[in-house]
Order: C-alpha cells, then sequence, then structure tokens
C-alpha cells in the first residue's frame, strides 16, 4: 500500500522586489497556516515515510514546518528540482522514481500543477488546491512504478480555510 499526500507550499511574500520566484519566502499567513496545517496531518495518524520538496523556498520553508511537526530532522529533506513549476507528467516521473521501501510519502510543490496533478488521481476534483492546501490518496502497488496506471482511492483534502476543519 502507497499513500502519496500532495502538499502546496503555503502563502508566499511578494513584497521584496528583486527577488526571483523562487527565492520568494512565506509571508505572515505562510508561517502560521504551515504549523498548523502540519497538526492537522499529524492528526491523521499517518507515519511519514519521506517529505519531497520543490527547490524554492517557500515549499522548502513549508516542508521544514510540516517536518518539524513530525519530529523528522529538516535536513532529511529530500529536495527534487523537477517538482518546480512541474506538469502533471514531472508529477508522475518524481514518484514513479520513489524508493519503494517507502510507502507514506508527503511531496510540497506549486500551483498550477499541483491541481492539475491532483485533478488526475481520482474523481475529487478541485478548481484550485489553495496555499497549504492537503490532497491525499492511496494505491494498493508495493512499488510506486505501478502508482501511475493503478486506481487510487481518495483519503482526504484539506486547506487553512476549510470550514469543515472545526468539526
Amino acid at each position: 500500500m502507497k499513500t502519496l499526500i500532495l502538499v502546496r507550499h503555503a502563502k508566499s511574500d511578494w513584497g521584496t522586489e528583486g527577488l526571483s520566484d523562487s527565492e520568494r519566502p512565506l509571508n505572515e499567513r505562510g508561517k502560521k497556516d504551515a504549523p498548523e496545517m502540519a497538526k492537522r496531518l499529524k492528526k491523521k495518524g499517518l507515519k511519514i515515510d519521506v517529505f519531497i520538496s520543490s527547490p524554492a523556498k517557500r515549499a522548502k520553508k513549508t516542508a521544514k514546518y510540516f517536518a518539524e511537526e513530525f519530529g523528522v530532522d529538516k535536513d532529511s529533506i529530500l529536495i527534487e528540482p523537477k517538482l518546480y513549476g512541474a506538469l502533471p507528467s514531472g508529477f508522475e516521473t518524481v514518484i514513479a522514481s520513489l524508493n519503494d521501501k517507502k510507502d507514506t510519502v508527503v511531496v510540497f510543490s506549486h500551483n498550477p500543477g499541483i491541481t492539475d496533478y491532483t485533478n488526475t488521481l481520482t474523481t475529487v476534483h478541485t478548481d484550485n488546491i489553495p496555499t497549504c492546501g492537503i490532497f491525499a490518496v492511496q494505491v494498493n502497488v508495493d512499488k510506486w512504478s505501478d502508482f501511475a496506471k493503478a486506481e487510487k482511492s481518495f483519503l482526504f483534502y484539506d486547506y487553512p480555510k476549510n470550514p469543515l476543519a472545526a468539526l
């Protein structure tokens, strides 16, 4: 059984002129949302085997908040350049190459690719995964290389302003 958890990076700061897109940091809301969403994910009781992030500063920082909540060394977060600006096919490539010993993986990336990719996974669709939104699926396979063609089961979808989160 493999579990894939996709997380869009938390809200970024557009206020510093001259920064490249990949260097934009989190803004104050992002710094508040990321730890909160990490707590919500932890409450799901999943054992995370690996955190993988786009190399963009805002994605890496979001991943660090999650790793901290799970008691994982932030230096163990894998950085995957293919996740920056990834199309659905890019996500598929990264996922197919994952270590089969890792059963539950969290991937931190960006829109529009992360929304486009999630919409290829199950019949649960969204127009937009908001910043720090989490979308999770599960597949009954032993190898990540079999993930793309396997039938996926929707697990959950959550985001910072989710009105159902308090229930």
